[in-house]
């Protein structure tokens, strides 16, 4: 009997080895693929380029200048008109700065015409602010007789002489 029973062992361990070993298996479900995500970048566009506010060319004031007596720097009714017309194309011309020249012909001493060189530039300064030009932009000098326009020594040289002169100053 003993045979009989280690024989009957063999074969229910075997039965059960195999009901278990052909038992239906617990299904795992499978997760669903993953997607890849993207975060929302917006497409990439061509970089233009910054355009630059076109460029003006500011065109130059055309000054007169002004003329006087002998000795004298009060401003002629018709050089009045000549500031007018300057001070005019100054506000045309922001950007443009002046320095007025004061000069008188060779006559007098160095002294003299120095200060009257300076009186004659301050009038015509003086005029142009009062004509709207902002006294920022406007520098004055005097030459006195240093530096003659017409260096001839008769009235008609002299009278080119005896000016307040415009020179342009680019900011």
């Amino acid at each position: 009997m003993h045979r009989r029973t280690l024989f009957f062992l063999v074969v229910l361990s075997s039965l059960l080895l195999i009901a278990f070993a052909c038992a239906k298996k617990p299904t795992v479900e499978a997760e669903p693929p993953v997607e890849e995500v993207t975060p929302d970048i917006p497409p990439v566009e061509e970089e233009k380029p910054v355009e630059e506010p076109p460029v003006v060319e500011e065109k130059m004031p055309i000054l007169g200048d002004v003329f006087f007596d002998f000795d004298k720097y009060n401003l002629k009714e018709e050089y009045k008109r000549q500031l007018e017309q300057n001070a005019k194309e100054l506000k045309g011309s922001p950007s443009v700065n002046i320095v007025i020249e004061g000069h008188c012909d060779e006559r007098g001493t160095v002294d003299y015409n120095m200060a009257l060189g300076e009186k004659r530039a301050r009038a015509a300064l003086d005029y142009l602010i009062a004509l709207g030009i902002n006294p920022n932009r406007i520098g004055f000098i005097s030459y006195g007789k240093s530096r003659p326009f017409d260096p001839g020594h008769d009235e008609e040289a002299w009278a080119k002489n005896r000016r307040a002169h415009f020179v342009i100053k680019k900011k």
